[in-house]
């Protein structure tokens, strides 16, 4: 999950004044409503979304939740998540009820009233998950996602060449190693925005909710990129991007930083000597600090132009409980952000399910901030980074540097 989409602007009149107030501080009415099952949707017809690839597995999950719940008819149709709310923004009322979604989009879809709260199993959700995810599906103090899924990135190495107890420091593991990364070119903002969070600072403050709550430019800022710098002199560091991969095939590197998405191509490249971990800690001069990932966090929500509220939620609650969660892993290798499908014995027993599990706590992660004011942070800190370790800023010219990151992207 690296780039929020364009910032919703406004929504079709079809979506009405009841949903945005809904979306927005609710009414107690409609709550009262769609916390009694008894009453409404009795014969739901309900529209649900998810990407292509999963459609044949949550049509096994819903058959089961129909059965369940026989005067509720469900129809999967294919519809990426990552478009989720362009595709919601054409037409509310004929998009689906219930749609899977990149947690940093939340901010957009709240602000434009595209989405319903969680008025019915919010407890559920929150007893449930663990508390990034549940922070993720939360907006403005209230939640209006489901979580059934968690991912981050992480170290991948050749255990030919490394140890594990080698790649548990930055410092350990460029010295024993080499390991393949991006700081000079387009996206390294996604890796290595991080580091001012493992160093102590914060992007759009501590919820990702405040406009004026990024404080890169300071001292620990400036210490991140004297690091990001050192970085371009350091032999055990090789610039890599799109090269990455192939590049760990040959032996070029030993390591690389990437997510869940990269395992199977990682597995094929390294074979036998295939492992995973969470990240190294680093030292920007105050000592070993953990070195922090972006951490992103799958949803459903329900759609706040829905005619059947209560089904919407229901089903919404069902397919990311537990079990669901569980069979969603088996097919798909999506990291469950359920606290018990994280103990079950098969998700235990995944190398790079477990280094993603590790990172997501908030001692290795820092939730993506769902701020729709976020699509303005990308470039500009890319360029920030990529000129720092490219030797195109001087290092008396990086708090200036910062002072006018921090005041470009707090508009």
């Amino acid at each position: 999950m690296k780039k929020q989409t364009k910032r919703v602007l406004g929504v079709g009149a079809t979506l009405g004044l009841s949903a945005m107030l809904l979306a927005g501080c609710g009414s107690d009415k409609e709550t009262e409503q769609a916390t009694d099952t008894s009453k409404t949707n009795e014969n739901a017809s309900i529209k649900l979304w998810v990407d292509a690839a999963q459609v044949e597995t949550y049509q096994g999950i819903v058959d089961d939740f129909q059965k369940e719940n026989p005067n509720w008819k469900v129809t999967i149709k294919p519809s990426e998540s990552a478009t989720a709310q362009e595709n919601i923004k054409k037409d509310p009322s004929a998009a689906a009820d219930v749609f899977m979604f990149p947690h940093d989009h939340i901010g957009q879809m709240v602000e434009a009233g595209m989405i319903y709260p969680n008025t019915k199993y919010e407890e559920t959700v929150k007893e449930n998950n663990i508390e990034s995810a549940v922070d993720a599906a939360t907006y403005d103090g209230k939640l209006y996602g489901y979580p059934y899924g968690v991912e981050t990135q992480i170290l991948y190495y050749n255990k030919a060449k490394l140890r594990a107890e080698d790649v548990t420091s930055w410092n350990t593991l460029t010295a024993k190693g080499k390991l393949g990364t991006n700081f000079g070119e387009a996206g390294a903002n996604y890796i290595f925005t991080p580091l001012f969070m493992s160093n102590g600072n914060v992007l759009y403050g501590e919820n990702g909710e405040d406009l004026k709550g990024t404080n890169f430019n300071n001292d620990k800022g400036v210490q991140v990129l004297e690091w990001i710098r050192a970085q371009k002199d350091n032999k055990g560091v090789i610039q890599s991007n799109a090269e990455a991969l192939s590049n760990l095939e040959s032996g070029k590197v030993d390591a690389f930083l990437s997510g869940p998405w990269s395992k199977n191509d990682v597995e094929k490249a390294l074979g036998d000597n295939f492992a995973a971990a969470p990240y190294p800690t680093v030292d920007f001069g105050d000592g070993e600090v953990q070195q922090k990932a972006f951490l992103g966090v799958k949803l459903f929500g329900v759609n706040a132009a829905t005619k059947s509220p209560v089904a919407a939620m229901a089903l919404a609650d069902y397919i990311t409980n537990k079990e669901s969660q569980l069979t969603v892993f088996e097919g798909h290798g999506t990291v469950p952000s359920n606290i018990e499908a994280q103990t079950a014995e098969n998700v235990q027993a995944d190398e790079v399910t477990q280094a993603v599990m590790t990172m997501s706590d908030a001692e290795h992660s820092f939730v993506m901030p769902k701020l729709p004011a976020m699509v303005t942070f990308w470039g500009p800190s890319d360029a920030v980074i990529n000129d720092t370790f490219n030797d195109k800023i001087s290092a008396d010219d990086y708090k200036a540097k910062l002072d006018k990151l921090v005041e470009d992207t707090s508009k």
